[in-house]
């Protein structure tokens, strides 16, 4: 698929999670002008679009960026206006490219502050995930919706990225893992690829593993749909997303009461 979001790296399981290297941020007093200039833009509907644009571009660039993006006034507030604003698109689906693209950038945003120590759990706190999930309750495969339904599981990918058993208990209180079947069933490879690796994080923690195995419906869900996404592997090989598709099925095997 073109046109990718930067959000993502396809190597490993990086999915959602921004460098952390110090070759990757810079402590240049111009650069931390520029973006601490295009924070405040955000709160301008005049100047948003733009300030999205070059701060989604600039985010690895800056490491105090998710601080700065949660404790400026409004800024929050700005990026969940862009979320919310989209809702009329998505049902019945008449998201354009345009639209995509720009809501994408604001979900780069809340990508980096659900990456970040600091802003994690007030992130989760506030519950802005769930302002989210219509997003991945959608069924259409058209670019503008699968780059929407791609970049929306970089966000959930980089707070499972760190193992955080208060991250897992969030997300198992919520409807995460039906949504993450359905992209698994129906999105392109890399939404499955994401999708598995969030499920596959999930399963690691034993409070997700119980979770799944908690009822038959539930495991035999996981289980089905993985079985599905093997089938489709022989007419599509896809070696990444085998990958986490083992590792479920690993973890699903820890559980004795299902397996015997």
């Amino acid at each position: 698929m073109a046109n990718l979001p930067q959000s993502f790296s396809l190597s490993g399981a990086s999915f959602g999670a921004p460098s952390s290297s110090s070759s990757a941020t810079t402590k240049d007093p111009r650069t931390m002008a520029s973006v601490e200039h295009l924070v405040l833009q955000l709160s301008n509907p005049d100047l948003r679009e733009n300030a999205l644009h070059e701060l989604s571009k600039k985010r690895e660039l800056f490491q105090d960026l998710a601080p700065l993006l949660w404790n400026s006034l409004g800024t929050m507030a700005a990026l969940l206006q862009e979320i919310v604003s989209i809702y009329p698109a998505i049902s019945p689906p008449n998201l354009t490219p345009a639209q995509s693209n720009r809501v994408c950038n604001a979900l780069a945003l809340l990508q980096c502050v659900a990456s970040h120590l600091d802003t994690r759990m007030p992130f989760l706190n506030a519950h802005i995930p769930l302002y989210l999930y219509p997003f991945l309750n959608t069924t259409s495969k058209s670019r503008p919706f699968e780059y929407l339904r791609l970049t929306t599981l970089g966000v959930i990918s980089a707070l499972v990225k760190v193992d955080d058993t208060e991250v897992i208990s969030f997300l198992l209180s919520t409807e995460i893992i039906p949504l993450c079947l359905r992209s698994m069933e129906m999105g392109s490879e890399l939404s499955k690829t994401v999708a598995t690796f969030i499920v596959q994080k999930i399963l690691l923690d034993e409070m997700g593993l119980k979770y799944i195995c908690t009822t038959a419906e539930r495991f035999y869900a996981v289980g089905r749909v993985l079985g599905n996404m093997v089938a489709t592997l022989v007419q599509q090989p896809s070696c990444r997303l085998l990958k986490h598709i083992i590792r479920c099925y690993l973890r699903l095997s820890d559980n004795q009461r299902f397996v015997k």
